[in-house]
């Protein structure tokens, strides 16, 4: 019978059986490489097989120790292996700050003049909110709560619990900025339409006010957070929508012209809200304000949706992605940027997308099972010319689903040849046999005859491969360690 790496223990495919529990259940992170593991073999005549490096430096390494048997190790970070001018420029700032106020990559991924323009917009803007806070103090005393020649505690109790609420509301978009500012420039038009849905539900706050005066303080709060996570998601999707405007580097002169249009629709807006709120049938009922502004929100959400869809982007992100090598694969053709953009469901989540796709798993995940050993090397065999790993997990149904881990190196081309992989996989379920290792190398055969043909089209079709922007995930990166000859024919052959 074959097992994993060849022979089969039973009459169904390892695809078709259910994921047992993983036996590489690593040891505690603090544990060194030579300390825990297991297996009962001598750790230090234990081989290295591969490796996982993660974020913080800690690395996760799978070794074959004396009895053939795998172990996995968690390694401490060896600040070594850092350059030291990196470290002389992120070490003055904790890496948890650094990864919330700062982009991915930093400094690399920006200028040099950065972090010195945005050290010095801090107490600018700082400034300009306690102005705001003394200016809102006048306005409520202008319109009766208080006065400048009586007592002023009315009007400076309201102008703090005004302030409040507002100050409530900006955690939303502290929370947008630093937790998921990877994710604009990837898919604008799913987040700027998801920023209008989230606005929507700040209103609904906003509208219970009246009905319940003495929570107005959390209810206008609350409406003031679900609107400033709208505005978190919104701008800076509006600012790649405009950038995508932009052709001739006049991206100044289009976010001027857009507030042209934007005001004049403001004002335009306002005036027939005043006229609204004149008629006397909205002045004398809640129930028909509700009605109305829940008529004018959703024609606001069609209208938004409509302009949306109209946005014909040439870059390739990932659901674009989807759509090109899915048709090259099920017909030998690739869409031009109009009609795949035409194809885009801008509201789809990725993890209902087929077939389903995992990057950047943890090998311990693909390797969960009985027979890891030469599972590993089968795989580290059979990806030896490709910058990831893919493997086939099947799930409750008959559909499988498909796991990735990306090795150093590894690009948006490396991302793009993985989805093609496994779109070919999903589309020729019908041929795959007993031994999954042999349907993954059919897979891989059929990229490399057809990947170049895929790549053609695309050019000729209008895509630019400068314009592939998949990310590679951060973590874990796979690293592959040295194997000797013998070690390869004893592992490898089959």
């Amino acid at each position: 019978m074959l097992s994993v790496g060849g022979r089969l223990h039973g009459g169904a495919p390892p695809w078709r059986r259910p994921r047992p529990c993983s036996c590489l259940a690593s040891p505690p992170a603090s544990s060194s490489s030579s300390g825990g593991g297991h297996g009962e073999g001598d750790p230090e005549k234990a081989r290295p097989v591969l490796s996982e490096r993660y974020r913080d430096g800690a690395a996760k390494r799978y070794l074959l120790d004396g009895d053939s048997k795998l172990q996995v190790h968690w390694e401490k970070h060896d600040s070594s292996m850092n350059s030291a001018e990196d470290e002389n420029v992120k070490s003055s700032i904790p890496r948890a700050i650094r990864d919330f106020v700062l982009p991915a990559g930093f400094p690399e991924s920006v200028s040099d003049d950065y972090l010195q323009y945005m050290l010095l917009q801090f107490p600018t803007n700082v400034t300009g909110w306690i102005c705001y806070t003394l200016v809102t103090s006048s306005l409520l005393k202008a319109v009766g709560v208080g006065s400048f020649t009586g007592t002023s505690a009315a009007a400076s109790a309201a102008a703090i619990r005004w302030v409040s609420k507002d100050g409530i509301g900006a955690f939303g978009r502290i929370l947008i900025g630093g937790r998921f500012g990877t994710l604009f420039d990837d898919d604008p038009k799913k987040w700027r339409m998801y920023a209008d849905f989230i606005g929507s539900a700040g209103s609904i706050f906003d509208l219970t006010t009246p009905l319940y005066p003495g929570y107005f303080l959390p209810l206008a709060s609350l409406g003031n957070l679900a609107k400033a996570v709208g505005r978190g998601f919104r701008d800076p999707s509006n600012r790649v929508i405009q950038n995508h405007f932009s052709k001739s580097g006049n991206l100044g002169e289009i976010a001027a012209k857009e507030e042209v249009w934007e005001v004049g629709a403001q004002l335009l807006g306002l005036s027939i809200g005043v006229l609204v709120l004149d008629t006397p049938g909205i002045q004398s009922s809640y129930s028909t304000l509700t009605l109305t502004w829940l008529g004018v929100r959703l024609l606001h959400l069609w209208f938004r949706y409509q302009s949306l869809i109209v946005l014909k982007f040439r870059t390739v992100n990932l659901k674009r992605a989807r759509i090109l090598v899915r048709s090259h694969v099920a017909h030998h053709t690739v869409p031009g940027y109009v009609a795949c953009n035409e194809g885009e469901n801008i509201l789809t989540w990725e993890r209902f997308l087929r077939p389903q796709i995992s990057f950047g798993v943890p090998m311990e995940r693909i390797l969960g099972g009985e027979d890891s050993t030469n599972m590993v090397n089968r795989l580290v065999k059979l990806y030896k010319n490709e910058k990831y790993i893919l493997y086939v997990e099947q799930l409750g149904s008959n559909e499988p689903a498909f796991l990735v881990t990306f090795k150093e190196a590894a690009t948006s081309m490396s991302v793009l040849r993985s989805l093609w992989q496994a779109h070919w996989l999903h589309e020729h379920q019908l041929k795959r046999n007993d031994d999954v290792f042999d349907w993954l190398e059919e897979s891989l055969t059929a990229l490399g005859d057809e990947f170049d043909d895929f790549i053609d089209q695309m050019e000729g079709a209008g895509w630019d491969q400068s314009q592939i922007f998949l990310k590679v995930p951060k973590e874990p990166v796979l690293v592959l360690e040295h194997l000797d000859q013998e070690a390869e024919e004893t592992n490898f052959g089959v």
